[in-house]
């Protein structure tokens, strides 16, 4: 037992703590509540299995949200009502980015009396096509949220294919290219593009002139931050003296790691640059630690902001980040699918941004 629970009246005012934060949230993730309390997250998990025995939480991946009364997992008799709806979400990663997304629709088709089938999927248009497909011949599924590949001939023909399903569909972080002219394609994402130009105008507003953008090759969200980023850079006469976009660092060897983060610190030093806006969070720590050893000073030589805001308030110094609202993402997907289902098919497609928050921290703060 660890030494956060030899008390029992501390584990008991540990999980009442636990049960207000999902009153007011929603939903909680076992990783920021072991930060919280400053506990292991095996004792988090196991204060959530506690209430979820106790009928007063539904466990997720992840973490927990309000209890839905469609929940049978506990010994607790669930409501007798029947689901208004039954709709599927499917996602192509039940970690890092996607559990915030997932514990909200979660949460808000439980308040809202639906129920929400989970099925993952990886990033191939193939396989989220046969999860898809998987999921929907389970039989009753009346909606779908789903996050699919974009680009590219197969992403094209995935959108396409789900424009023809019989079924309401709601893409969440992802949209229709405008070259295929799906009119009734609806979606709820992050503003990515405005999210770029919030990082911009702020190194801007530090004085930095000669920046630079490093994203990850892999990421769907990577195109969208280079058009606002773009963008912004021009309008606000800076020079963009760096632009690389790379294999994601935490996903390579050690040796290519640090060959790339190299690579990087090599172009930002040849070409002055003082700014820089790295996608994702684990590729801007790694950056910033392999800057420090190499003697760099953050943000005294370097500034840099990340985006999505996962993890680099953990780093040293804490990394300057944009956050997608991620919650409320989840949450209007559920919302807006709901409402296709219940007003039918005349009502106007809705699409539906949700500009991130600018967290400033130590990174780029002199």
């Amino acid at each position: 037992m660890s030494g956060s629970e030899s008390t029992p009246l501390f584990g008991i005012a540990r999980r009442e703590r636990i049960m207000d934060m999902i009153r007011t949230s929603g939903a909680v993730r076992v990783v920021d509540l072991a930060r919280e309390f400053d506990v292991s997250e095996l004792t988090i998990r196991r204060d959530i299995g506690e209430l979820a025995d106790r009928g007063l939480v539904t466990r997720v991946h992840g973490g927990a949200t309000v209890r839905s009364r469609l929940d049978s997992t506990s010994s607790t008799s669930p409501s007798t009502g029947a689901p208004r709806y039954r709709v599927a979400i499917v996602v192509p990663s039940l970690t890092y980015y996607w559990p915030s997304i997932v514990n909200s629709a979660r949460a808000t088709a439980a308040e809202l009396g639906v129920q929400l089938v989970l099925r993952g999927a990886s990033y191939d248009a193939a396989d989220q096509r046969r999860q898809i497909s998987s999921v929907m011949s389970s039989g009753g599924i009346q909606g779908l949220i789903v996050a699919p590949e974009t680009q590219g001939p197969d992403g094209h023909a995935l959108l396409t294919w789900l424009d023809e399903l019989p079924i309401p569909v709601v893409l969440v972080e992802r949209q229709v290219p405008p070259s295929l002219a799906l009119e009734k394609a609806e979606w709820v994402t992050s503003d990515h593009e405005f999210g770029a130009v919030l990082a911009a105008t702020h190194l801007a507003s530090l004085g930095h002139r000669r920046v630079g953008i490093v994203t990850s090759v892999n990421s769907p969200t990577s195109a969208r931050l280079r058009r606002g980023w773009d963008r912004a850079v021009a309008e606000l006469g800076m020079e963009p003296v760096v632009d690389m976009n790379v294999s994601p660092l935490d996903s390579v060897a050690a040796p290519e790691r640090t060959g790339l983060a190299g690579e990087v610190l090599q172009r930002l030093r040849d070409a002055g640059a003082t700014g820089i806006l790295i996608h994702p969070d684990p590729q801007a720590m790694l950056v910033q630690q392999y800057a420090i050893d190499q003697g760099w000073s953050v943000p005294g030589d370097l500034s840099i902001v990340a985006y999505d805001d996962e993890i680099v308030g953990n780093a040293s110094p804490p990394i300057t980040s944009l956050s997608p609202a991620k919650a409320h993402v989840g949450r209007r997907a559920v919302e807006i699918l709901l409402t296709r289902l219940t007003e039918g098919p005349d009502r106007p497609a809705e699409r539906v941004h949700v500009v991130p928050h600018l967290q400033v921290r130590e990174s780029t703060v002199r």
